[in-house]
């Protein structure tokens, strides 16, 4: 993944021991409690940032906010077919500047982490495989096979060499202290029967024999041959992994899925920020050493670099947006985590180490020093009520599904179910329309005929073999004769995915699709057949190519079958046209635009080729395309694809799995940028408009149990100009839905006015006196504030 990706990258100098004990390799080693930089055992927490996600001009930003939230590791994939697109054709410009990106992270002081796979899954078109492999002779994909090992050790070594080169490696004195060969491989390996346990052995000694002075992972490989270190990915680590397969490694996660990846037709997923919390701090209270959130900016699939099915926004539920944005209180609550863990990190380190029952789900966790020293992790697993337990003498109320962090066995710094950070709301404020027909211009792609076709075949052709990953697109067309006057038939496609649209003889006749479970499906529909020879062309079209999987080389697509009334055209001589017409003259380039005819704005019809002009939105906030108004597609904004739409493809609540499409500042001139659209369906751009992203919310909760006052914040340069909403008492709900409750202090809004209105943050005492007194003595009281930033 990044479903279920895994992680980790960096080497070993010298020889490493297998003997129980330290692992030596250079400045970085590690035993069974930890890694050790620089001869110091570390508690770290990592963040998954993907160089190629984002641009360049935002890398900065990202890491210093991902600094600022404790984090102390940045994690990032190796992207092999972004790197080498053709075979000994290498890549890295852009945002595929690896070395640039890795030093940025060391310029902020923070550690790296180099996944090199070099596959990885990761919701990446073709699991980060460049598709030249595919038609390597005798290749069989992550397997004990000459030729892949060959092509994968080759670059594998290119990359290693290029830190090398650059002393990025901490060996080196660099910020690279861990590296990570292939990406969950237990999950196939039983289909490579022999091949797939000597494959492991082999792509570990390859790792390890290149060198690197740090350590090397394989994650959900149990059976990681020494010295690399098996790890685990998931969501709850703390329960589901089984530990390190040797007492010398330290138990490491490489993937806490923040959220998950989106498919197109499948609702977000939501995952609350205490829920991480609590198994994050369940996986440190068993002993654990390293957690990397998986994403902690997930960023943009631009371009065709999605994988099947996979929306264009990259885990956007992550504590930093798909923008760059900071989401709370994802992000202030795992900052709160990092920082209580990191205040008793010696101890938890160094001391000796027990568990014990508190109660049926009730647990306690200790760490105990020499000196009498103690920190203790107190869990309750029970998901339906708070209970009250005893620990070293004294009471403590652990709400449901918690866990209590006390540095020093005594005070509670930290409870994963308490959420004390403030809530945001982020919000698309429409900056230009474009709902003036004079506005756009259209061109019609053509369709293409079977007598202008080149390439033939006597039979259906496989789509990705055929395409080369070149475009989405494949026509497959044909000619017959009809020898009856016009008449009504049937057309019946079945196709392998993952799209299809029929045309006959020039005239839309239907369109289908799969889906992410399954992308295979069958169109039928009605087609009118006139007397003589009738033009059948079939546009079959990839989302994304297959990223996950054994075999990855046989995975088809396309057309498979095609039947009009009673006649099979299965076996029939076809012709194929790859890509489209406006794609490979590349018309959504400015200097390449006029050389087709474009047309004034007409009727919304399929396969229609769209352009406008616009300006940058003035200021710094992220910029975003509004595409509700369209069907399926591709964008381009000065020539750059912002990535894959699919506005029609609704969920099961009815609506579809993105609307918004980023344009990065990066791609923006302050005025004439060129916006492209490539639309297969019949979507209007008469309801497109250019959207800023902004916080324009916070919202804060405090009561007499958890936190004495509210601290609210809004973005730099905006302040806090309205207070929606205020309540000191027994308000109901929480920042994501409120109302006054029967207990309410009359002065609640007007002194949160006074305190924050007008000013970039304020704090709001949770106190009687504060309020001007008690609005209902005896009762606790909740104090919930909602403000709007401008």
């Amino acid at each position: 993944m990044a479903r279920m990706l895994c992680w980790f990258t960096a080497t070993l100098l010298l020889l490493w021991t297998t003997a129980i004990g330290t692992v030596r390799g250079g400045n970085v080693t590690y035993d069974g409690r930890s890694l050790i930089i620089d001869g110091q055992h570390k508690i770290l927490f990592s963040g998954s940032i993907h160089y190629p996600r984002s641009t360049p001009d935002m890398w900065s930003s990202l890491i210093s906010k991902a600094k600022a939230g404790g984090i102390d590791v940045i994690q990032t994939y190796v992207f092999w077919n972004l790197h080498e697109p053709q075979q000994g054709q290498f890549y890295f410009s852009g945002r595929a500047d690896l070395v640039r990106f890795v030093k940025e992270i060391q310029a902020q002081g923070l550690y790296a982490c180099l996944r090199i796979g070099p596959f990885i899954e990761s919701e990446w078109t073709y699991g980060g495989l460049p598709f030249w492999l595919h038609d390597i002779p005798g290749i069989v994909f992550r397997s004990d096979n000459e030729p892949f090992k060959y092509h994968m050790e080759r670059f594998v070594s290119r990359i290693v060499n290029m830190m090398k080169s650059e002393k990025l490696y901490a060996s080196q004195g660099g910020p690279i202290i861990l590296s990570q060969v292939e990406n969950e491989y237990k999950m196939v390996e039983a289909a490579f029967h022999e091949k797939g346990p000597s494959y492991v052995r082999w792509a570990a000694a390859m790792a390890v024999n290149l060198q690197t002075g740090v350590p090397w992972v394989m994650c959900k490989q149990d059976d990681a041959p020494d010295p690399v270190i098996n790890s685990c990915n998931g969501m709850r680590c703390g329960e589901t992994f089984a530990g390190p397969n040797s007492l010398n490694k330290p138990s490491i996660w490489t993937e806490d899925w923040t959220s998950f990846y989106q498919a197109y037709g499948e609702e977000t997923y939501m995952r609350s920020a205490q829920d991480i919390a609590f198994h994050v701090a369940l996986f440190i209270a068993k002993t654990g050493s390293y957690v990397n959130y998986y994403m902690y900016h997930g960023g943009t699939n631009f371009g065709r670099t999605a994988s099947a099915f996979t929306i264009t926004s990259y885990y956007d539920q992550a504590p930093l947006d798909e923008y760059g944005l900071v989401r709370q209180p994802k992000w202030g609550h795992l900052k709160e985590l990092h920082a209580a863990i990191k205040s008793c990190s010696k101890l938890l380190l160094d001391g000796a180490y027990k568990t014990f029952s508190l109660g049926p789900l009730q647990q306690a966790y200790v760490f105990q020093g020499n000196s009498g020293q103690c920190a203790a992790f107190l869990v309750n697993n029970d998901g339906k009520q708070e209970v009250e337990v005893l620990f070293q003498s004294n009471s403590y109320k652990l709400p449901q599904k918690s866990i209590s962090i006390l540095p020093d066995c005594k005070t509670v710094t930290f409870n994963t179910a308490i959420v004390n950070a403030q809530y945001t709301t982020r919000s698309m404020t429409p900056n230009q329309k474009f709902n003036s027909v004079g506005k756009w211009e259209e061109y019609k792609e053509p369709i293409p005929e079977f007598d202008k076709t080149s390439l033939r075949s006597k039979r259906l052709l496989e789509h990705m073999s055929t395409t080369k990953d070149s475009s989405d697109y494949l026509w497959y067309t044909f000619r017959f004769q009809q020898n009856l006057p016009n008449a009504e038939s049937v057309l019946n496609a079945q196709s392998r995915g993952h799209v299809l649209h029929a045309y006959v003889n020039g005239v839309h006749a239907g369109s289908g699709h799969g889906s992410h479970q399954n992308t295979g499906f069958s169109l039928q529909t009605a087609v009118h057949l006139k007397n003589g020879t009738n033009n059948v062309a079939l546009l079959s079209a990839t989302v994304g190519l297959p990223d996950s999987g054994a075999y990855l080389e046989r995975k088809v697509a396309g057309l498979h079958r095609l039947r009009i009334q009673n006649k099979d055209f299965t076996t029939y001589k076809w012709g194929y046209q790859v890509g489209l017409l406006g794609e490979r003259l590349q018309i959504y380039m400015k200097n390449r635009s006029n050389i087709v005819k474009w047309n004034m704005l007409g009727t919304h019809q399929p396969l229609m080729w769209y352009k406008t002009l616009f300006d940058a939105p003035a200021g710094n906030d992220p910029v975003a395309l509004n595409l509700g108004s369209m069907g399926k597609g591709e964008a381009w904004v000065n020539g750059q694809s912002i990535g894959r739409y699919w506005v029609s493809f609704h969920t099961s609540q009815g609506r579809p799995s993105q609307t918004w499409y980023n344009i990065p500042r990066a791609f923006l001139k302050p005025t004439g940028n060129l916006l492209v659209l490539l639309e297969e369906e019949s979507g209007n751009p008469l309801g497109i408009t250019v959207d800023t992203v902004s916080v324009t919310k916070v919202c804060g909760y405090a009561s007499e149990s958890h936190l004495s006052a509210i601290q609210l914040s809004c973005p730099p340069n905006r302040n806090i100009s309205t207070i929606i909403f205020a309540s000191f008492g027994t308000p109901s709900g929480n920042c994501e839905g409120y109302a006054t409750g029967n207990c309410h202090s009359s002065s609640s809004k007007v002194n949160v006015e006074k305190a924050c209105k007008g000013k970039g943050s304020c704090s709001i005492p949770q106190s009687n006196q504060f309020f001007g007194g008690d609005p209902c003595p005896g009762i606790p009281k909740v104090l919930l504030v909602d403000a709007q930033c401008t």
